[in-house]
């Protein structure tokens, strides 16, 4: 039985992108970590050694630096549709790219009870990423959080549950609740407004929380409510 050469796909991960907005007043900060995912005309390269094809991770990493200094890196889905396009459109063998981001945010401090111009600290609430699919017709956006510590220090409860031979859990009426979420959603379109969306999808999510859901029930039952409450602010 002969052997067959599968999808294959390379790239440069974890570049981290930083840029100051300057063009506002005050200035913003763009805080990235992209890796850079290609699909394409790569055969050789495995089978025979020949490189003739393959564009060098180093020139990828380049590239997310290069189009940092465009507009689109404002929003991190903007600057992952930008560079998915490019690497696609204008790089002959490269026919799929995937572009992920991290995107770490910054909070402006306050000074004498206004807003610093250029003082910033780093949010730890959350990391908001994004992850764009492109193939040169069909285009994919996913955004989401993740790293988002939350708790109740009551109003959730674990009854009602199956049990056997090794259950050893009683039920509770009342606990304390504390899980990470990571989230992403789907978006049907590729131009919107990005920020509005991650924030409208932000909020829910933790209002959804800090609700008391019907039949409180378990963990589960928040993650099935906190999705269906993102779907619709989506």
């Amino acid at each position: 039985m002969g052997i067959t050469l599968g999808h294959t796909q390379y790239g440069k991960a974890e570049n981290r992108v930083v840029r100051l907005l300057r063009d506002d007043d005050p200035h913003r900060i763009c805080d990235y970590n992209v890796s850079v995912s290609l699909a394409g005309d790569f055969d050789a390269a495995h089978l025979d050694g020949d490189n003739r094809n393959v564009l060098p991770t180093d020139t990828a990493k380049n590239t997310t630096f290069a189009y940092a200094a465009h507009d689109d890196v404002a929003q991190p889905e903007s600057y992952g549709l930008a560079l998915a396009r490019h690497f696609v459109d204008d790089v002959d063998p490269v026919s799929g790219a995937r572009i992920s981001i991290d995107m770490f945010p910054w909070t402006r401090l306050s000074h004498s009870g206004s807003p610093h111009p250029h003082a910033f600290v780093r949010a730890g609430s959350h990391i908001r990423t994004a992850s764009v699919a492109y193939d040169g017709t069909s285009t994919w956006v996913v955004s989401g959080i993740r790293a988002m510590t939350v708790l109740k220090t009551t109003d959730s409860e674990f009854e009602g549950f199956h049990t056997d031979a090794y259950t050893t859990l009683e039920p509770a009426k009342d606990r304390v609740l504390a899980t990470t979420v990571r989230a992403q959603w789907w978006h049907a379109v590729d131009d919107r407004d990005w920020h509005r969306s991650f924030d409208t999808v932000h909020a829910t999510i933790l209002d959804t929380f800090a609700g008391r859901i019907a039949t409180v029930g378990s963990v589960a039952a928040r993650y099935t409510a906190l999705a269906a409450a993102a779907a619709v602010a989506c």
